[in-house]
Parts: structure tokens; sequence; C-alpha cells
């Protein structure tokens, strides 16, 4: 549709009806009354530009999607990014949304829980509404605090959030204390203050371990039922949940697998062969066999026998349904190939960071010639189920020196403080001796100092928000990005190295 005119006329009827809402890719930003708007035409592409005396939005117009009395859906592209977004007008009655009521809820009774525990504070400020301009997420409540001659940067999150939100926390309050930094007239901002539920500050203190000291945070536990707030010690450290299996077991694994990897080999002789798209490997910290395709899971060996299916939805493997394999295993050379005419195909997209991790453990010198070829681990040592929609891999240097190596297909504003779990994980394996006692990097003596963490993503795909992020890391942290090729299915290519 390019009547830009009648797009005009339809924002000017949401904004008359003084019941209605703009979203971001999902994120909540105002109610539609508070901000003024308009439509500029400067060329077959217009601006649409909101703003009040908190914000201002420009977005340059690539269609619209959709457009009802109820609703306007529009492709955007906001400056500097690549990316095209989604912007929405939605109308809605009086009732706010049950998140939205909740967040607002907790916003009133954490500023009374903070003037209990901080009589002397002067509290400024608290909000719970989105700033996507800033990369500020509408989980959390923020705001600032004054005690005498100090101020702090404070963001909660209510109990009623995801274990996500909480355990995301330290990169959005880093991001807070930044920009009040950079605002900050005249007093300067001692740190952030970070307020979670009762007993969920675990990874959080884990994480915080991990700031130099320009990254100073302090951390709380709260008791709505109790008003209670107290503080928890990052030094205290969390619970680092990760373990290493015994190279031995993962190789007994593997060994009684290949009567079942021999049955694979009868059906699909071509795709299993040596130099094919099929990966047979060791299930992360578990005594189970891994089949892939690309990256793509498609059948598990336990002692149980082998299952096979995409996802959860698997079947044992029996004479009776070999054929049901057989068929799928064409399916996957057929649609998930680097050539494929099909790049919108479900098993074409699938799981990009498995089928990039496919790549570098095939030719870890495609990514740093440094790499020992010899030494490039998958997930060790394992961790606890809870977030590990994450890809690393553990490598050596030809010198000793252990990096950690974290993959992304696309941005991710997580990124950097995923690495720093992982990091810390091997950071203490490495120090107690495990690795070597556990049968990895056999014959290669480990440098003692730090690991490295090599963050690899396609290089117009890593976050915005890690210039701000990645200088508030302790200086024992070396971290460095390495930029791909956007082609990077057709064959790895560096492009930088930061």
């Amino acid at each position: 549709m390019n009547d830009w005119a009648e797009l005009g006329r339809a924002l000017d009827a949401l904004v008359a009806c003084g019941q209605a809402e703009v979203r971001e890719d999902g994120e909540w930003l105002a109610e539609l009354a508070t901000l003024h708007c308009e439509l500029r035409s400067l060329d077959k592409n217009p601006l649409v530009h909101l703003w009040s005396g908190e914000r201002n939005l420009t977005r340059r117009i690539v269609r619209v999607r959709e457009q009802s009395a109820e609703r306007i859906v529009l492709e955007v592209h906001r400056f500097g990014r690549t990316k095209p977004s989604r912007l929405e007008f939605l109308r809605t009655d009086a009732r706010r949304s049950a998140g939205r009521i909740t967040r607002e809820q907790f916003r009133a009774r954490f500023g009374r829980m903070l003037a209990e525990r901080f009589p002397d504070a002067v509290v400024e400020s608290l909000t719970a509404a989105p700033d996507l301009e800033h990369s500020f997420s509408g989980l959390y409540v923020r705001g600032r605090m004054r005690e005498g001659g100090r101020a702090w940067a404070v963001l909660a999150v209510s109990p009623g959030e995801a274990s996500a939100a909480v355990d995301g926390m330290l990169t959005f309050g880093i991001l807070w204390l930044d920009w009040m930094r950079q605002h900050a007239e005249r007093q300067a901002i001692e740190g952030v203050r970070l307020f979670v539920p009762e007993g969920s500050s675990g990874r959080l203190r884990e994480r915080a371990g991990a700031l130099s000291s320009a990254g100073r945070a302090e951390i709380f536990e709260f008791c709505e039922a109790e008003d209670r707030i107290e503080r928890r010690d990052p030094a205290d450290g969390g619970n680092l949940d990760s373990w290493l299996l015994p190279r031995r077991e993962a190789e007994s694994a593997l060994r009684e697998a290949r009567e079942a990897a021999a049955r694979m080999e009868c059906l699909a002789p071509k795709l299993t062969a040596a130099g094919s798209p099929v990966r047979v490997a060791p299930a992360p910290g578990a005594k189970e066999v891994i089949c892939s395709y690309r990256g793509l899971e498609f059948a598990r060996w336990s002692s149980d026998g082998m299952r096979f299916g995409l996802g959860d939805a698997k079947e044992n493997l029996s004479a009776g349904n070999e054929g049901a394999l057989e068929r799928l295993l064409g399916q996957m050379e057929l649609h998930r190939h680097s050539l494929s005419s099909e790049t919108n195909h479900a098993l074409y997209r699938a799981a990009p960071e498995r089928w990039l991790e496919t790549m570098v453990l095939e030719d870890p010198a495609r990514l740093d010639a440094q790499l020992d070829p010899r030494y490039l681990y998958s997930q060790v040592p394992a961790v606890a189920a809870g977030d590990r929609g994450v890809l690393d891999l553990l490598g050596v240097t030809r010198r000793g020196r252990l990096v950690v190596i974290e993959l992304k297909a696309s941005e991710d504003i997580q990124m950097p403080m995923q690495a720093v779990d992982y990091w810390l994980r091997v950071r203490r394996h490495q120090r107690a001796g495990d690795f070597e006692r556990s049968g990895y990097f056999v014959g290669m003596e480990i440098d003692p100092k730090p690991p490295l963490i090599w963050l690899v993503a396609p290089a117009l795909r890593f976050h915005s928000a890690l210039e701000t992020l990645l200088p508030y890391l302790a200086p024992d942290i070396q971290v460095t990005r390495v930029g791909l090729n956007e082609t990077w299915r057709r064959g790895l290519k560096v492009m930088f190295r930061k």
C-alpha cells in the first residue's frame, strides 16, 4: 500500500479515539495520547515522528503490513540498524494488559519498600516504561536514589517475571548505570543497586563478580509479603552449576551407539559417509549420543536405544519406521544446505547457531589459526538446563591458552553476559585442574592465565549495546569480537577482529 494520506488519516483517528498504545517489536512504548504524532512524506518512504517531553522517536516506513480501525502495523527502519522493526498502533479499551498492570502495581509497592528500607534516601523518577532507543526493557522498574552526597542507579524486577528476567538483569543494570553517568550533571553515580525477589539472586551474584570497579553493583533481595529488603554480597558467589563428564565416559557412549549408527549408514550411505553433513557426537554432560544434520538434531541414542525425529516429536527407531527416518534425512538433504533456493524453509532456518557450530568444528582455522584443531569441545563444561539456548565452545590456542567461544547468528543483547557465565565456569574448572583430571586437552599443557573470550557472530549482528557493556567487565576478562560474513552458511570468512 502506498496511500500515505490514507495512513495519516488512520493514525489521526487512533489519536482521536484516546484509547490507543504504541509498541515496537512487541515492547510497549507509550499511550498514543501522550505523544505528538506526525507523518512526514519526504519521498516514497515517509517518516513517522513520535515525540513528547520524555521521548523522541523517528522511523522510516518501509511498508504498511496491516491497517484497520483497531490496529495499524508498520514495517519500519530504525536509523543505524540494518534489520527492519515492527511499529504497532493498537486501539485498547480502558483496561490495560495484565502484564502492564502488574508492573505498575509493583512499581508503586517497590517505591514504598525503598522508602522504608532507605529512610534517608531520596528516590527519584521510578518508571516501568520501556525505552527501546536506549535498550531499556519494560521488564524492569528503574530509577535513581540519592543518599547524602551519593547517588545510585536503581533497577528492580517483579516476582511475576520469568527467571530469565532476573538472570539477564545485570545487562540492563549496566546500561542504566552508564546512561545515568552520561546524563548526570554534577553528582557522581556510585554504581547500580539491583533488587530481585527473595532467593533468586544466585546467577546475578555470579555475574556481578565479573565486573570491573566501574561496574559497582549492590544486590538486594526483597520479600513483598513482609516489606523486607536484605543485601546480598556478590563475593559470596552463586551456585556455579556446571560439571565435566569424563572423556572416557563420552567415548564409551559413542562406542555403544555404533550399532544404531550402522543402521543409519544403511539407510542413507551418502549422508553418513566421511565428510558428510551428519555429525555423531556425545551429548553435553550426559551419557548420550546426538546425531545432527548441519547442527540440527534429528536422533538421539541412550542406553534405552535410538529415538529419532525433530524437536520433542521423537519415536523409537525400529524396523517398522526406518522409512520415516530415511524420508527425514532426505528432507534435510533437500532443504538444509547452503545453496538451498528455499531460504525461508523451516529446515533451512532452524538452529542457525548449531549450523554455525558445525562449521567451526569442521575447520577451526577458518575462525583463527591460533586455535589448536585437536581440542575443540561443545558445551564443556556442561551447565544446568536453565538457559541453554546458548551455544558455547571451549578450545585452546597452540600455546595452551584456553578460549571460550560464544556463537550467535543474530543480535542478542545478552551475548556478553552469557559468555561471562561460561567463562566463570571454565575458570573454576581450570583452577581446580578438572580438565586434565577428566581427560580433556590430553598432551597439551594448559596456560594458567585466565581464558580468553571470543564473541563470534555475523559482522552486522552484534548488538549495539556491546560497546557500552564490554568496558564494564573485569580487566582479566579479555574479549575479542570476531565478525563473520553474512553468507557464512556458504563458507566462513572473518571480516574483522576487535
